[in-house]
């Protein structure tokens, strides 16, 4: 991702690793202020991403726990996200509020799922309802 040579990204290593990537890989992208390098790919290389996450039919999922430290702007920094949706890919964002909100030690957060078939939803929102329960049995048979 980082390339030490140029203080930045190495698209070409980048594209190199989703193009190896094996159909139907959950790929994790940060979508705005990387964690550690704050390098982000501009817009016109995001584009390229989600074209190859699309053609090699690569699942993106989100890593936003820096949105708004990277140009500032909530808006401008859910850049990325928004760019594949409106590609016509399924995406999941896993986005964190301690950091921008400044809630730390607080775990604040949003789970978004941008899905073409309802049923997979359903599924999907099933599974997390379970692991739901099975996180607040665990915690009360701690005490």
């Amino acid at each position: 991702y980082f390339d030490a040579d140029t203080v930045g990204l190495d698209f070409k290593g980048l594209k190199e690793d989703l193009s190896a990537a094996p159909p139907g890989s959950v790929v994790v992208l940060h979508g705005c202020a990387h964690n550690p390098t704050g390098v982000d790919p501009s817009a016109e290389q995001w584009a390229e991403i989600a074209d190859l996450c699309k053609e090699r039919d690569l699942f993106p999922f989100f890593d936003v726990a820096y949105q708004g430290f990277a140009t500032g702007d909530l808006d401008k920094d859910a850049f990325a996200p928004r760019l594949f949706v409106e590609k016509g890919l399924e995406i999941v964002v896993s986005q964190s509020y301690s950091k921008n909100l400044g809630l730390y030690g607080e775990r604040v957060g949003a789970l978004v799922m941008v899905l073409a078939d309802k049923q997979v939803l359903y599924e999907l929102l099933e599974l997390l309802h379970v692991h739901q329960l099975l996180v607040a049995l665990l915690l009360c048979h701690r005490h």
